[in-house]
């Protein structure tokens, strides 16, 4: 009985912190990204049915990835971009993922206090989350919460990655566009950017084509242009895509051309129905993704398999055994075969 009590109210809370976030509660959409991006088993039991509660919603948002190396002025461009987003009537939603303190977790540059005006706008939402150390600069949980965007009636989204080295390719996987930011440099500067980022971007944007820094980031933009010609030419694109542009978020220039072409890009896949295909095939990506993320947890919380982890690494580094070896004996021991 108290069981069923503790389930009801449970699923009272939940559906009334749905329905304030599908109200558009921009307290209530904190509290929720708060709730999910908790390690607590019992707060991700409560994120899960949220999710769940939130599903039927059918609200969709523009989810543009974007990324750049530090100092390139992405929170500068984020700040303009969304205020002429805003501008235009629609609302705007920021999920800047914040580097990581390697000792404490906590986030360092604190994206709020670098986005004042976005952030005293009622039709937008910033939320900074440490990385967390996590693979591409992308918190674990940023997918859900651009979920959770949606249903609040967001209809754009922002997802910034750290940009710092990592591999950008997951934030690939959770938006239906890349930006790809970059700052006026000399030609030798191309040859420094990964190939791999340049292979997903869909859009570059040279920043800071003003001043005296005009004439260089057009040649960078011309650059970045013939290097994208070069590189690619993807099928389930229109002509012209990808593109490099050059844009200054300091004087507001560019960015409605950015936007125009972003647009376009984004209203040719939903018409050749590239659109549906990328978000199915990203459901299954993160599918497979959390089912891995669900079995190394399940190695790290089971005290037997810990410990004969543990012994295992001692005899890794002692030399007794091969790396290889130890691995295939500890999986065997987790699924046995037939044959075993």
């Amino acid at each position: 009985m108290l069981k069923q009590a503790k389930d009801r109210h449970l699923l009272k809370h939940i559906e009334e912190l749905g329905a304030q976030i599908q109200a558009g509660n921009r307290r209530a959409l904190a509290r929720a990204i708060t709730l999910i991006e908790s390690a607590r088993a019992d707060h991700r039991k409560e994120a899960l049915a949220l999710i769940q509660t939130l599903r039927g919603t059918g609200r969709q948002a523009l989810r543009i990835g974007l990324s750049g190396t530090p100092g390139v002025g992405k929170s500068t461009f984020i700040e303009s971009f969304g205020l002429m987003l805003t501008g235009q009537g629609l609302r705007v939603a920021v999920l800047a993922v914040d580097p990581s303190s390697t000792r404490s977790g906590g986030s360092i540059l604190g994206d709020k206090t670098r986005m004042e005006r976005l952030s005293r706008d009622p039709n937008a939402f910033i939320r900074p989350s440490p990385s967390q150390t996590q693979l591409g600069g992308v918190a674990r949980r940023t997918r859900e919460a651009v979920t959770l965007c949606e249903a609040a009636g967001y209809d754009v989204v922002l997802i910034e990655t750290v940009g710092v080295g990592q591999s950008e390719t997951m934030v690939a996987e959770m938006s239906d566009l890349f930006v790809l930011l970059l700052a006026p440099a000399g030609g030798d500067e191309l040859q420094g950017v990964k190939r791999g980022i340049m292979e997903i971007a869909d859009l570059i944007l040279v920043n800071k084509a003003d001043g005296d820094l005009k004439a260089a980031a057009t040649r960078t933009q011309a650059d970045y242009a013939a290097a994208l010609h070069l590189l690619r030419k993807r099928a389930q694109d229109p002509e012209g895509f990808p593109k490099a542009l050059t844009v200054s978020a300091l004087e507001n220039q560019g960015l409605e051309t950015a936007w125009r072409d972003i647009k376009a890009l984004s209203d040719w896949r939903r018409e050749h129905s590239h659109w549906n295909k990328r978000r199915a095939a990203q459901a299954v990506h993160w599918l497979e993704e959390e089912v891995r993320s669900g079995l190394l947890a399940r190695l790290t919380d089971d005290p037997a398999i810990r410990a004969r982890m543990e012994q295992a690494a001692q005899d890794v580094a002692s030399g007794a055994m091969h790396p290889d070896l130890a691995a295939a004996e500890i999986l065997n021991r987790l699924f046995p075969t037939s044959a075993d």
